[in-house]
């Protein structure tokens, strides 16, 4: 039996930083998915690789795993077991976390890999 439900997103995303201070760009809150942190430091951005934004720095060709939930706060451990797996792996991810699931951001070049990995390691992985 499966250990958790990962779906694939087909969309690539970018991650963005600009200035604490700068105006967010209208255009993100238009996207379908799209999530911003901010700090005393930094705006960082993730959005579809095909919205053109403006920003200090970028990293492109991200591809997105979603864990199917909802997630109760009261579940621990999940994070922490699927980084643990790609680590060992070598694969650098990007986490986001929202009220009621985990995301998961591996490079494009890297998906082929991270989806064996976790297959391996029992997780269930289904297109979004």
């Amino acid at each position: 039996m499966a250990k958790m439900t990962l779906a694939v997103h087909e969309q690539t995303f970018c991650i963005h930083s600009i200035g604490s201070n700068e105006p967010i760009p209208e255009k993100v809150f238009a996207q379908d998915t799209y999530f911003i942190g901010k700090t005393k430091d930094e705006i960082s951005i993730v959005a579809p690789q095909s919205l053109d934004l403006n920003s200090q720095d970028s990293e492109h060709d991200w591809r997105c795993l979603e864990v199917i939930g909802p997630l109760g706060f009261s579940m621990t451990g999940l994070l922490s077991k699927v980084s643990g797996i790609l680590a060992k792996e070598k694969i650098s991810i990007f986490a986001i976390s929202t009220f009621e699931t985990d995301y998961i951001l591996v490079k494009n070049h890297d998906l082929k890999h991270t989806l064996h990995s976790l297959k391996k390691n029992r997780y269930q992985i289904i297109d979004a």
